[in-house]
């Protein structure tokens, strides 16, 4: 509404000149109360009135009314100060004799308002036009002046509509932020015991865990002003702006104490001081040392102004951000395991009318990896798809389908393949199923289909049976047998490999060079780390490698991770002959099913193994 206003009020000069315009035209056509443009000059009017012709005048000013012995109107106008009885003498009628009705009238409030505005028209419309360019001149002189004011959005009291109740599965750190809101709430209860209230707190976690989200539920939960903006809104292409805006966002801080400050992505304006292209006198440096100034200089005592910040990177943050201080607490926020899932999906399950069947416990367990983002998707799309299937409520295959579809991508069931790709497929998804299946250190298969999702001709999905951070090496062994299972069945089954296990080898090589190269998982090199991961975070994310170790030991690391590759694809291939019969039925029922899933895919493995 108010946006409405300030437009009236911007545009009221322009406004004001097309009234008048329309207004002067109106009154133009309501001058002649004929409504005739029968003009004709007084010399030709005195002699019709000569022959005869004219039954009426009405003289009005200056303007002369005609009416003829036929009814027809004319309009004429004569001089200023000249009667027409002076002018009908003048040319020989006698006024007296002529048989002309004469009607004088009074000059017409309209005519006179049309001529009064009319004269001043011109006046009126340029002296609009002048105060129309200084108010634009003066919005732009605003606007300029305004590049170094805080663009940070303010919410008070409980106005996120986000408490601790909408965040599930990071119990630990809702723990550690509710210390920051007692502290605000009551703040005596920590200084009787000479406790000081952390001045910043860092959110750290993978995209989509949360993070955002935490911070409006402590602003939620305080009721006390909230600050939030993102660490690329200081920075401007105009030198000092970011340091400026810093510096108001800092004051309006002060004003409205105790509150909060919420700085998201912070790793915009805070990384490392030097790695920039513009040395010390980088404007995002610039803004970085305003923020450390504000959070521990010698004005920030007194004042009861936490700052939250959120990054995925911090990494690349400048020490001085992080040292005790400033950003005393760093919150963690991973990606949450089952138990977590679940506290997730009950959430983001309110307010969706689910069947009696559907046990997000169970549904929680098929989703290892899954952010809280994601399983937020999931649900959405979940209701998507239960609605275009035209159900009333959310079933169990509804979540299931939206699962592939998240990870994979949607089902391509009409693309048309011939029977070769179709036999070629489903050999290689379940090489990998089958591998999976009969090695104890790899994760067990769940799922095997021959539907084209995304970019992938097929799809196989592993559960892990424990969902810890620590592998060991026959662990990683395993996955390597199980990622070329596929081109391995490809070569025993069909004679002849395809450009399908390209992703597969990848991720085969890679697992194998990190073995050898971060976790010194080599008996010939021994276990230490060889090379050291760069980024150039200024120029892109280019990651590249310092080489701490010689042209040698290069070749010898190439030995041992063809070695490890060779090794496990060697083992593929036996465990694809030693069971080429449970490999062909499976994909015989794969070929006439499309899909297998769950214990009736665990059956089908186990036969003839």
């Amino acid at each position: 509404m108010k946006k409405k206003k300030s437009n009236l009020q911007k545009n009221g000069f322009v406004y004001l000149i097309i009234a008048s315009t329309l207004f002067a035209l109106i009154l133009s056509s309501m001058s002649n109360p004929f409504g005739t443009d029968s003009n004709i000059s007084v010399s030709e009017a005195l002699e019709m009135v000569d022959k005869g012709s004219v039954k009426e005048i009405i003289v009005e000013g200056e303007k002369l009314y005609i009416t003829n012995q036929d009814g027809k109107q004319y309009t004429s106008s004569k001089e200023v100060g000249v009667s027409l009885i002076e002018l009908m003498k003048d040319s020989g009628i006698d006024p007296i004799k002529s048989d002309v009705n004469i009607i004088v009238k009074g000059r017409s409030g309209w005519n006179t308002a049309f001529n009064v505005l009319f004269s001043f028209l011109p006046i009126i419309f340029f002296g609009g036009l002048i105060l129309f360019m200084m108010r634009q001149a003066q919005g732009g002189a605003n606007q300029t002046f305004g590049f170094g004011k805080s663009k940070a959005r303010k919410f008070t009291e409980n106005k996120t509509g986000v408490t601790f109740k909408d965040v599930a599965g990071v119990e630990e750190a809702k723990l550690e932020l509710t210390e920051i809101v007692e502290f605000l709430k009551e703040p005596g209860k920590f200084k009787k015991l000479g406790a000081k209230v952390p001045k910043g707190v860092l959110l750290v976690g993978p995209p989509g865990t949360g993070k955002t989200l935490l911070a409006k539920a402590v602003a939620g939960e305080a009721n006390v002003p909230f600050f939030s903006i993102s660490g690329s809104e200081f920075v401007e292409m105009f030198v000092g702006v970011g340091a400026s805006r810093v510096r108001d966002l800092f004051t309006q801080a002060k004003t409205n104490s105790p509150c909060i400050i919420f700085i998201d992505e912070i790793d915009a304006v805070g990384r490392h001081r030097g790695s920039g292209l513009g040395g010390g006198h980088d404007e995002r440096e610039q803004t970085l040392n305003q923020i450390l100034v504000e959070m521990d200089g010698f004005e920030s005592k007194g004042f009861n102004i936490i700052i939250i910040a959120a990054t995925n990177r911090p990494d690349i943050l400048d020490p001085a951000l992080l040292r005790p201080g400033r950003f005393d607490r760093r919150v963690v926020l991973d990606v949450p395991d089952m138990k977590s899932r679940t506290e997730i999906l009950k959430v983001h399950s309110q307010g969706k009318p689910m069947e009696g069947g559907v046990d997000l416990s169970q549904l929680s367990a098929q989703t290892p990896g899954f952010s809280g983002a994601d399983l937020a998707n999931l649900m959405n799309e979940s209701a998507i798809l239960a609605a275009r299937r035209k159900k009333d409520k959310i079933g169990h295959e509804d979540i299931a389908e939206s699962i592939d579809r998240v990870i994979a991508g949607p089902a391509k069931k009409n693309k048309v393949l011939s029977d070769h790709t179709i036999k070629v497929t489903a050999c290689h998804e379940v090489g990998h199923a089958l591998c999976g299946h009969l090695l104890p250190e790899a994760d067990p298969p769940v799922k095997v289909s021959i539907i084209s999702r995304g970019h992938m001709g097929g799809y196989t999905r592993f559960l892990p049976d424990d969902e810890t951070a620590l592998q060991t090496k026959k662990q990683l062994e395993a996955r390597i047998v199980v990622a070329l299972g596929g081109r391995a069945a490809e070569e025993v089954v069909l004679g002849d490999i395809t450009t399908g296990a390209s992703n597969d080898m990848e991720q085969a090589t890679h697992i194998a060079r990190t073995m050898i190269m971060k976790y010194g998982m080599s008996d010939k090199l021994g276990p230490r780390t060889l090379g050291k991961r760069e980024e150039t975070v200024f120029l892109g994310r280019e990651v590249s490698e310092q080489k701490d170790y010689s042209e040698s030991i290069a070749n010898q690391i190439d030995e041992e991770v063809k070695n490890v590759i060779t090794t496990a694809y060697d083992k593929s291939k036996l465990l694809i002959k030693e069971n080429i019969k449970t490999l062909n039925t499976v994909v015989d029922y794969l070929i006439d099913n499309e899909t297998i899933e769950g214990e009736k895919l665990t059956n089908l493995l186990s036969t003839q193994s």
